[in-house]
């Protein structure tokens, strides 16, 4: 995968290990962290899950506009003294940085697995715009047919507004229902298993 560009937004992904003794200061910890977070330029949000009830298993998400913006955050003397602040509380397990859309491509989560869902690399991204082509192609000459077949008077508008159009309503398709849809049936061959 390729090294994430100046200008890429870029989600660090993290599985900890917490003991359920310790929950409530772990909670009191993140949530400290999240607020030190906040005070960064290009500090985009966060969250924490777990993977069940009463799990051990917790995944943590932090976004920053670019990634210098995000390594000036995690160089940053005040996370730092945070981290060591957090010592014994929770075990690390697994921390993967992702940029662009790569989050489509995730493994589908198993509900046969109560330490959560597996963390899978994302795929090359040939295979990501392949999908999105394959799932983006018959989806846009779909709703182009039947919005020409429904607003005949839309083909007197400029192009810039039918694309306008287009791209509003396609996108939450694409990326609640179709991408979800197409990844989960082609994840063999996006993550190379037979």
């Amino acid at each position: 995968m390729r090294p994430p560009a100046a200008a890429d937004p870029v989600t660090v992904s993290i599985h900890r290990v917490v003991s359920p003794e310790l929950v409530p200061q772990v909670t009191a910890w993140v949530q400290e962290g999240v607020n030190l977070a906040n005070r960064y330029p290009g500090f985009l949000g966060s969250g924490w899950i777990r993977a069940a009830e009463g799990s051990r298993d917790w995944y943590m998400l932090y976004r920053f506009a670019d990634a210098s913006r995000l390594a000036a955050w995690e160089d940053s003397p005040e996370r730092l003294a945070w981290l060591v602040g957090g010592a014994g509380l929770v075990a690390e397990e697994r921390v993967v940085r992702r940029t662009g859309i790569e989050g489509w491509f995730d493994a589908p989560a198993r509900q046969d697995e109560p330490s959560g869902p597996p963390i899978l690399p994302a795929p090359p991204r040939w295979k990501q715009a392949a999908v999105i082509w394959m799932a983006f192609f018959p989806v846009n000459l779909l709703f182009t047919w039947l919005f020409g077949l429904a607003v005949p008077a839309a083909e007197a508008w400029p192009l810039p507004l039918r694309v306008l159009v287009s791209t509003l309503v396609l996108t939450p398709i694409m990326s609640y229902w179709v991408l979800p849809w197409m990844t989960a049936r082609l994840s063999g061959w996006l993550h190379g298993r037979a």
